[in-house]
């Protein structure tokens, strides 16, 4: 084996030009002039070595004349180039395949590679090298002790753990190296090292874990390795329970990561019952904590913890009702005294994450509050659940009635130009669950602040906020019902309840309307629909946003018949439903939200007039979509002969009946408005199969569905004199069917 005496006697017969031929590149950083000519002639016996034993004594030597930290990029850079980048990575495959051909002891070579991969990986473009990522796996090896030899030499000194942990993470901070990480068994050799407590595993390796475990890769990561992340969770939460004072705090913070994401399976029922516990410990220590005197900056991380395992098993195990409330005044409180600041003032990042964990306590809370509040006859309580009584519920709505108009307050201050905060989406987020439950508090707050909250939907709608920061966001923070990627509808998404609510009221509806929100709603549904039917190539999945967008626009069609007939968004969005009915029609699987198209259509068809010229294909393909539509939703029973709901419509009746009925009311409306669809009514056979049902069967499935029915089919008689002596007929036929219930229309077609 060659030594540095052999390498440095080689250097020093080297002919004196030799270091002005080398340099240019690198100045060396902080070395002297001694030290700057000794590494030239080392960097020239590096790209001149004959044999590796030579190239491993020329770095030695260059290690112990020229520490890294004196050694600047470019310098590092030019030693890597001399030595070749392969090298690291042969040292450590000899060192673990423990052969003697080098000469050096196994310590000494994985000492020596970790030592240069650390060097290397200082420079961001080095650590994305191939040559590099190939050693990940032996990296994670050496922290995690998996060598089966247990001798001295197989322990892993710090010296040697701080520089695989500082490859690891370099590589965690490119863009694509969480990935890289979790694809070449981080997760599970990380967990290994805590759990062995290897030497820095504590200190280093539990921070790389949980960069894993936040962002886009931690669904990927429990998914990958539930049980050694369920392991990891249960040994921390049992440090945390056994700490004191200071370092339980601190755990706070730390804890939030390496919680499951929310709805992502995390096993079958033991680990279920063992992530039940683990969650329950964890609010029996949070709970005293909650009661104590604390400062804000202590609270913080409390809070925050909290609202982590709320979203995990909502207030199933936060504790009795008592503790619940505390929590959620806490929270009020916070929000309060954060967001109540004058106009300019600057929330600083910390105090930003508490508030948004705040939030998450509030969102939980709001559903909690109301839902009691709504079943004042329930059975009582059980003891060491959650569940509110009526008064504790009144209590938590005053005080989030309270947090809410500082919130109010908050937003309006928002310029546009702070749309991409997201900060501003999280505040938002939160005021949208509370509308979409409560509507009729701060009223004239609310009204006063729809300016800007259409005025921020239809920014990101637009796409002209920069989405990126969002983005990363909802990943980081487990905020996405869809668990999808962020696209600029979702602030809408969250806001639709609410102007479901709003657009029903006068006040609110005519500021809505002075913000052109039934445009915003047609873009919505079209951008939506494009959407839904890309996602697999055929339209699949529901979409309830789509029907609450639905909802909106029929609380305007209902309420504002001029607003309909004169503005443009609404002509297209009769050429939208033209479209996508008759694709609708054969998905079952969405048939509410077809019931929400059909009806839609139908209740704008008959503020129309008819057309003076002949009638449009678009039109003629609705109403021929619309009727085949309604006709499926009844079907006869053969004994006892009688009219029940159809099997395709069973599963959704409770949600489409409505739907349906009122359809079937604006059908008649149309009729008459444009009296050439009750020509398509005998052309598409609906008449037909109405009347052949109803002549058979003696029963409905109850009175509305018969009013609705008959409405329908006197708007039919009215207009189409061939419709009026079918009906006739079939009356007379069958006078003791359910067609013959129907007063209005027998005394319409004049049949006794």
């Amino acid at each position: 084996m060659a030594d540095s005496a052999d390498v440095a006697a080689a250097v020093s017969s080297q002919p004196p030009g030799g270091a002005e031929e080398e340099q240019g590149v690198g100045s060396g950083g902080g070395l002297t002039d001694a030290q700057r000519e000794v590494l030239e002639r080392c960097l020239h016996a590096l790209k001149h070595a004959q044999t590796d034993s030579h190239t491993l004594a020329a770095l030695l030597l260059i290690t112990r004349l020229c520490p890294a930290s004196q050694l600047d990029k470019p310098t590092l850079r030019r030693i890597f180039e001399a030595m070749g980048l392969n090298l690291p990575a042969r040292l450590l495959v000899t060192a673990v395949r423990g052969t003697e051909t080098s000469g050096l002891p196994q310590h000494e070579l994985l000492s020596l590679g970790t030592a240069l991969l650390a060097a290397l990986s200082t420079d961001p473009d080095m650590a994305s090298y191939p040559q590099l990522l190939t050693t990940i796996p032996l990296l994670l090896g050496i922290v995690a002790n998996a060598s089966k030899d247990t001798s001295p030499r197989a322990s892993l000194d710090e010296a040697m753990a701080a520089d695989c942990y500082q490859v690891l993470t370099a590589v965690c901070a490119l863009p694509r190296g969480p990935e890289q990480l979790l694809s070449r068994g981080a997760v599970p050799a990380l967990c290994q090292a805590v759990k062995q407590n290897q030497t820095l595993s504590r200190e280093r390796g539990l921070a790389l874990l949980g960069c894993l475990l936040s962002g886009k890769t931690k669904d990927k990561a429990w998914s990958k390795h539930p049980e050694e992340l369920r392991a990891l969770l249960v040994g921390l939460s049992k440090d945390f329970c056994q700490s004191k004072d200071q370092a339980r705090l601190d755990m706070c913070s730390q804890l939030v990561q390496f919680l499951p994401p929310v709805g992502v399976s995390v096993g079958v029922s033991v680990e279920s019952d063992e992530l039940k516990g683990v969650v329950s410990s964890m609010w029996g220590v949070l709970r005293p904590m909650m009661q104590a005197k604390l400062t804000p900056r202590q609270i913080g991380p409390i809070l925050v913890l909290s609202a982590c395992l709320l979203d995990i098993y909502g207030w199933e195990l936060a504790g009795p009702p008592k503790f619940c409330c505390l929590l959620v005044n806490r929270a009020c409180v916070e929000v309060r005294m954060g967001l109540e600041e004058p106009p300019g003032t600057e929330l600083r990042p910390e105090l930003q994450h508490t508030l948004t964990g705040c939030y998450r306590i509030m969102e939980a809370a709001i559903e909690q509050a109301c839902s009691a509040a709504l079943s004042q006859t329930a059975a009582p309580p059980q003891s060491h659940t959650s569940s509110l009584s009526l008064q504790q519920s009144r209590q938590v709505l005053r005080v989030l009635e309270e947090a809410f108009s500082a919130v109010i307050y908050h937003l309006q201050q928002v310029d546009p130009s702070q749309y991409g905060d997201p900060f501003i989406f999280a505040t938002f987020r939160s005021l949208c669950s509370w509308l979409a439950e409560e509507t009729s508090c701060l009223k004239e707050e609310v009204t006063g602040l729809l300016s800007f909250l259409i005025g921020y939907t239809r920014s990101h709608m637009r796409g002209e906020s920069p989405e990126l920061g969002l983005s990363d966001w909802m990943d980081e923070m487990s905020i996405s019902e869809e668990r999808g990627a962020w696209t600029g509808k979702k602030p809408l998404r969250y806001l639709l309840p609410a102007l479901c609510h709003l657009s029903a009221e006068e006040g609110p509806r005519k500021v809505l309307l002075t913000l052109d929100t039934p445009a915003l709603l047609v873009d919505f549904l079209s951008q939506s629909w494009t959407s839904l039917k890309e996602k697999s190539g055929v339209v699949s999945g529901r979409d309830p946003s789509m029907e609450t967008a639905c909802s909106a626009l029929l609380n305007f069609t209902v309420t504002e018949p001029e607003r309909v007939r004169k503005d443009p968004c609404f002509r297209t969005l009769e050429a939208f439903l033209s479209e996508a009915l008759p694709v609708l029609v054969h998905k079952p699987r969405l048939l509410v939200l077809a019931a929400n198209f059909c009806t839609l259509g139908l209740m704008m068809g008959r503020l129309k007039s008819a057309p003076s010229e002949s009638v449009e294909a678009g039109q003629r393909r609705f109403f021929s979509s619309a009727l085949r539509f309604l006709r499926g939703a009844l079907d006869s029973g053969s004994s006892p002969p009688s009219i029940k709901v159809s099997v395709g419509w069973e599963e959704s009746w409770d949600e489409a009946a409505e739907l349906w009925r009122l359809g079937l009311q604006a059908l008649g409306g149309c009729v008459r408005a444009q009296p050439w669809i009750a020509a398509l009514v005998r052309e598409e056979g609906w008449l037909k199969h109405m009347l052949a049902m109803l002549g058979q069967c003696s029963a409905l499935p109850d009175q509305q569905t018969q009013a609705a029915l008959e409405e329908a089919l006197c708007a039919v008689a009215e207009r189409c004199p061939l419709c009026k002596r079918e009906i006739g007929d079939m009356m007379a036929r069958s006078d003791k069917g359910a067609l013959g219930c129907m007063r209005n229309l027998k005394k319409l077609v004049g049949v006794k």
